[in-house]
């Protein structure tokens, strides 16, 4: 017939399950496989179809299936239990932050492009919206004071289909937030919160939607509302679509239109985590809030700066988001008559200059508005450190202020069920309270034969789930399926990410016969699934994607190594929790941290990775397998492919000559290295403590500096800076190293006072760094200063000493705050 409208009626949920409604309108139940179990009953196929949408279920299901399941007596029972334990979590009040941080003002305002927080709402592409919906997780769990910014994308990242030929095509599946746990965000007059924000010459109208994570919330900011015109509406449409035009747009309703929604709420916010630069506009914004209230500039950026943080997760330059001059004046045309600064300061805050000139990056901003920043593992923060240390200008890239706090993973969401069980019978009680405290982790309880049995149990699922997943591909392309897909038995690897070109996917075909001896071996069979997604505009990553695919129909490989479409959440899952081994290669040092492999761990899979991002800090030699050395080549093209040879070396002979033949050979010595492996990353790559250590490390000393800077000590500071600024080119200095050790400096600081001067002597060698304020010994009649003093050195071996002056006050966040630096 021909429509006029959709009429939608819900099935009436009957008293007796009312709780499955507060239930699924909080993704705690994402966590919780008892929970999901329940939507699950109610009907199986809908749960399926729909992505395990709780909210869908119990719009979806039939008025049957409903009344069913609630004359069923155990189901009811499952169902009280459940929304006790979900109560109980709720309300509880002696969370470990209150435990720990009774002092802590305010709360922590978190800003993230994406969010990966379950596969049926799918606003995430990868690693960082993962990473960014574990920690949103954790923080509940932990009781951080904790609200979450992000946009809503109505069409959410794409759902990806290979063609009959490998190529990876695109389908988008429109978000309808009526079918998902969320509400518009009101004010306390509980009227729907409309903002404005002023993008190029227009007026954009933004709203946002309100997400239930456990004890938090998550606000998505939308622009498809009537007020707006189509290119408007569009804004929030796709994540990371085409063009830097949209991307300005969109960073513009995160950060300021974030930023102005928490106005709104009226919410205490103290402390501004920036997830990435997507989120730097903030900083404007609030540098506007306080040009409002009458501060001059540079003490504005004292403050805006005091409770900054800022969270760089690429080591690549092309992955900072950098935009040109011209672009920026038009897009930012409003900002210089809103701060009432003239166009060179305002750019002077983010300013990059690139081969091709000048350009206003992201990353900088974020940098300069913030007092605390971090890479998100300890040898990303190092190369971190050495990206941006021109910021500092003189400074040693050891010392630049960019810490690293490694990343983690929510353990609930990825822990298989099976395995649970298994910890909660061998653990203490209440073991997943303290997931970051290793003497919880007691492996050595669980029997070889029932941790063996679970984890062949979890490959079985795998296989299954590839199996059935293949047949669906297969049959939309009209292609046939194999006979045989997969082993249940066989050492099985996986390997899942996004497929940029670094991560150098189609290594492992590199010698591609000695790949098929190793795979065909009768007494040692290998079989690889792989999985993911290449961004729509990435070519080169649907390339490889495309020559993984056709090795997989070699006939020799054809059934033991499968390509699996559409990468998510639900898939991650299945792979990290059934592959025996998980195979990382990025080109180092590329791999900010990646935490596939610390999810496979968790679960008893063992990882075979480049030392690089995490696994350099994890591996141990005992908990899984190195490809290659701890070094890295040059950029041209011999040396990467001479790196690419000698990873692919070492890759095939430790997977063919310690790997297989100890998986075949030795099962308790096999399940040794899998306890070790559990034993020594579960709880150090935990979420739980990596949010900890945020609260300790970042966003502790950064509520302490937000809530007791004044603005009379913000203005004293910007004075004081500027004066150092203005009078720095007269600063001289020379040191010399007299015989008994004693370090012997002549300084001229012109205008400069010596009370605001620190004159430092400096040691380093490969990355240690230690450094000791020389004292002043006597003012010459010429006006030259003279310093002695000593400095310690930590170790023996050949040291690198230095003397410099740096402008010094005890009140900085950290000594080179300034930015100032001047060397003998």
């Amino acid at each position: 017939m021909q429509s006029i409208a959709t009429i939608r009626i819900d099935p009436i949920v009957p008293n007796n399950l009312k709780a499955l409604e507060s239930i699924a309108n909080n993704l705690w139940w994402t966590w919780n496989p008892e929970a999901q179990a329940l939507f699950e009953q109610i009907n199986p196929t809908v749960w399926e179809t729909t992505n395990h949408n709780a909210v869908r279920v119990l719009q979806e299901a039939t008025q049957s299936d409903l009344d069913r399941v609630a004359k069923d007596d155990t189901f009811v029972a499952d169902l009280e239990r459940t929304h006790q334990r979900f109560q109980r979590y709720l309300t509880l009040d002696s969370t470990w932050f209150k435990q720990h941080n009774p002092d802590f003002t305010g709360m922590v305002g978190y800003f993230c492009m994406e969010y990966g927080l379950h596969e049926s709402l799918q606003i995430y592409s990868g690693g960082l919206g993962v990473l960014a919906g574990d920690h949103c997780k954790s923080a509940s769990d932990l009781g951080v004071p904790f609200v979450a910014v992000g946009l809503l994308f109505r069409d959410g990242y794409f759902h990806q289909q290979l063609d009959a030929t490998g190529w990876q095509g695109e389908r988008y599946e429109i978000i309808n937030p009526t079918k998902q746990p969320l509400t518009l965000a009101r004010d306390e007059a509980g009227e729907i919160i409309k903002l404005k924000i002023e993008i190029s010459s227009r007026m954009v109208t933004v709203q946002a939607w309100r997400l239930e994570i456990g004890r938090i919330s998550l606000y998505l900011l939308d622009t498809d509302v009537p007020e707006n015109s189509d290119a408007d509406k569009a804004i929030t449409k796709r994540l990371y679509g085409k063009g830097e035009e949209l991307r300005v747009a969109q960073e513009l309703v995160l950060g300021v239109g974030g930023l102005r929604l928490l106005r709104a709420l009226k919410l205490p916010i103290t402390v501004y985590h920036m997830n990435e630069g997507h989120a730097a506009f903030l900083g404007l914004e609030r540098l506007r809030e306080y040009r409002d209230a009458g501060l001059e500039w540079n003490a504005a950026i004292e403050l805006v700066a005091a409770g900054g943080i800022f969270t760089t997760h690429t080591p690549v330059p092309a992955g900072n988001d950098s935009f040109s001059l011209p672009l920026i004046d038009k897009k930012l045309a409003y900002w210089t008559k809103a701060l009432n600064v003239s166009k060179e300061e305002l750019y002077s805050l983010a300013t990059q200059q690139q081969a091709w000139g000048p350009t206003f990056s992201m990353t900088v901003l974020a940098l300069r508005l913030s007092r605390y920043a971090n890479g998100v593992s300890e040898l990303h923060g190092q190369v971190s450190r050495g990206m941006w240390s021109f910021l500092w200008d003189g400074a040693d890239a050891p010392e630049v202020p960019i810490k690293h706090v490694t990343n983690g993973i929510h353990t609930r969401t990825f822990l298989a069920p099976e395995l649970a069980e298994l910890y909660d019978a061998a653990f203490p009680k209440y073991w997943d309270s303290q997931l970051e405290n290793p003497k919880v982790w007691q492996l050595e309880k669980i029997e070889d034969t029932k941790l063996w049995d679970a984890r062949l149990s979890l490959k079985k699922k795998l296989v299954e789930f590839t199996r059935s997943r293949l047949r669906r591909q297969n049959e939309r392309n009209n292609t046939a399926s194999s006979t045989h897909v997969l082993s249940e038995t066989a050492l099985t690897i996986g390997f899942a990410r996004r497929f940029a070109t670094y991560k150098r996917a189609t290594l492992l075909f590199r010698d591609i016969n000695r790949l098929k001896r190793i795979v065909n071996n009768p007494e040692r069979p290998v079989q690889f699934i792989f999985a993911g997604k290449a961004h729509p505009a990435d070519n080169p990553g649907k390339e490889f994607i495309q020559q993984l695919w056709q090795y997989s129909q070699d006939p020799d490989l054809k059934g033991k190594i499968v390509f699996l479409e559409d990468y998510d959440m639900n898939v991650a899952r299945h792979l990290v929790q059934g592959s025996d081994i998980w195979l990382n290669n990025p080109r180092r040092p590329l791999e900010a941290s990646g935490t596939s492999g610390e999810k496979a761990s968790l679960n008893g899979c063992l990882n075979f990775s480049i030392l690089d991002g995490w696994w350099r800090e994890a591996y141990d030699g005992t908990n899984g397998w190195a490809i290659g050395d701890e070094r890295e080549f040059a950029s041209d093209d011999e040396s990467l492919r001479i790196q690419d040879d000698r990873d692919c070396q070492s890759l095939y002979d430790i997977l063919e000559y310690e790997i297989a033949t100890l998986y075949y050979g030795n099962r308790h010595d096999w399940l040794e290295r899998v306890r070790n492996c559990i034993r020594t990353i579960a709880p150090k790559f935990s979420m739980q403590r990596q949010v900890i250590d945020y609260v300790q490390d970042l966003y502790t000393p950064a509520a302490t500096r937000a809530t007791s800077l004044t603005e009379a000590q913000a203005k004293d500071i910007a004075s004081w800076k500027t004066t150092q600024r203005a009078g720095w080119s007269e600063v001289r200095l020379s040191a010399t190293l007299e015989t008994n050790n004693q370090i012997r400096a002549r300084v001229w600081l012109g205008k400069l006072a010596s009370q605001d001067i620190q004159i430092q002597a400096v040691v380093s060698k490969n990355g240690i760094f230690n450094r000791a304020a020389l004292r002043l010994e006597k003012t010459h009649e010429d006006g030259w200063l003279e310093y002695t003093g000593s400095i310690a050195i930590p170790e023996a071996g050949e040291w690198q000493l230095g003397v410099r002056a740096v402008p010094y006050r005890e009140d900085l966040s950290n000594p080179l705050e300034v930015g100032l630096l001047r060397w003998a």
